[in-house]
């Protein structure tokens, strides 16, 4: 299972569009985690799983659980958990739902990292990055273990960001 994130794109179409088209036929469910400032009709966001950021005026939800072959994701966008701050609050609800994986933005620095056996992702952004030079985006690939690839905006791999992590067990 692939699941493509991406975040913090503030108002940008067609990097949002060319983003989509390269990987929409490998993964298998798209999720933004906020701050599109688009128009919750635009084309660009038509078969994507959305949130509301706190740049965002259109009616997204502020959070989606959304399980996808046996994977259950906790989609936010971060500034209701002040992620720009502490991780605490958001791993609190990812555990309250039984996320395997969790998906935020808002801070717009791309990581990954584990705690209490959920895998919490922040993609960056494709527009406006911080603690790096990339606009990025990722895909997280989950089989027998998760690994979590971030890419720049022109597709090539950011590879020292690559992470492999084990898979929880129940």
């Amino acid at each position: 299972m692939k699941a493509l994130v991406l975040s913090d794109s503030h108002g940008w179409k067609k990097e949002i569009a060319d983003i989509i088209s390269r990987h929409k036929d490998s993964v298998d469910i798209i999720f933004h985690c906020g701050d599109s400032e688009l128009e919750k009709k635009s084309p660009e966001l038509q078969g994507i799983k959305v949130v509301k950021g706190n740049c965002d005026y259109a009616d997204f939800a502020e959070d989606i659980i959304e399980t996808v072959s046996g994977v259950t994701f906790y989609i936010t966008h971060g500034h209701l958990y002040n992620v720009k701050m502490t991780h605490v609050p958001l791993s609190y609800r990812a555990e309250e739902v039984g996320a395997t994986v969790a998906c935020f933005g808002h801070s717009h620095v791309a990581t990954s990292f584990e705690e209490n056996g959920v895998i919490y992702i922040n993609p960056g952004s494709i527009r406006l990055p911080r603690g790096r030079k990339e606009q990025t985006y990722c895909i997280c690939e989950v089989d027998e273990q998760i690994t979590v690839r971030f890419f720049e905006r022109g597709g090539n791999e950011v590879k020292d960001m690559r992470k492999i992590y084990a898979r929880k067990k129940f």
